[in-house]
């Protein structure tokens, strides 16, 4: 049998292999390849690639520049982030990094900090913003704040900040411990979401994930951002 004819059988009974096979579940594909004297390796190369979605290119298209302009420091949450909210549509996490994984993209962390030496190092800051809460324009005021929720495996630790001028979370990560990392991925998310703004104020509490060196670290990767300090447990008051 000639090889040409071997392309002809495989290319007429692939697609009958394939209706038999939906049709009849117990029937398997192996079976059925025997039956029609097709090769198992040959079928599944005769089959044509499903082609992707128009929306599924984009997608794939907005993660990758996301991605890119984040210098390869965001993952999966943030990336879904940003997608949503540039492109209006819905992009889950779980989406998020089913695209990272097929296009090979791996997040790394913007800040690289040592803990156990920098948390022993903490500076508190003055009140900048002084009870002005009404900014006139987004990007001039941040506010962190740390609470603790209740979720069905226990409780952890929320991290947020907030916008003051729209009053919309802008970024946000959750812990079982409320320690700098935590903090420093919330900000490093906001940062990267509203595309690396200059010279905004955050303002927060004095607890010890926002006075310690490594988030005064993070702080300085922002351009042009001040830390403002309000009293303990108090990131919304002078």
């Amino acid at each position: 049998m000639g090889i040409s004819s071997i392309s002809d059988r495989q290319s007429r009974f692939s697609p009958l292999i394939e209706k038999l096979a939906k049709a009849n579940p117990r029937i398997s594909k192996v079976k059925l390849c025997e039956l029609f004297g097709v090769a198992r390796s040959s079928h599944y190369l005769a089959k044509k690639p499903k082609m992707p979605s128009l929306k599924q290119i984009n997608l794939t298209l907005w993660v990758k520049q996301a991605f890119d302009q984040s210098k390869g420091s965001a993952g999966a949450r943030t990336l879904s982030a940003i997608v949503s909210q540039q492109h209006n549509v819905k992009l889950t996490r779980y989406k998020a990094s089913k695209i990272m994984a097929q296009q090979g993209l791996v997040s790394r962390q913007l800040i690289r900090h040592r803990y156990s030496k920098a948390d022993k190092e903490h500076a508190i800051h003055d009140n900048l913003l002084k009870r002005a809460f009404s900014p006139t324009a987004p990007n001039q005021v941040w506010t962190g704040d740390v609470t603790y929720i209740r979720t069905q495996a226990g409780f952890c630790y929320l991290a947020v900040v907030i916008d003051l001028f729209s009053r919309n979370i802008v970024g946000f990560a959750m812990s079982e411990s409320p320690d700098s990392k935590l903090t420093i991925q919330a900000l490093n998310m906001a940062y990267i979401v509203r595309l690396s703004p200059e010279n905004v104020l955050f303002h927060s509490d004095q607890g010890t994930h926002y006075t310690s060196r490594a988030f005064a670290d993070a702080i300085a990767q922002c351009k042009g951002m001040k830390h403002s300090m309000s009293r303990r447990g108090n990131s919304l008051r002078a």
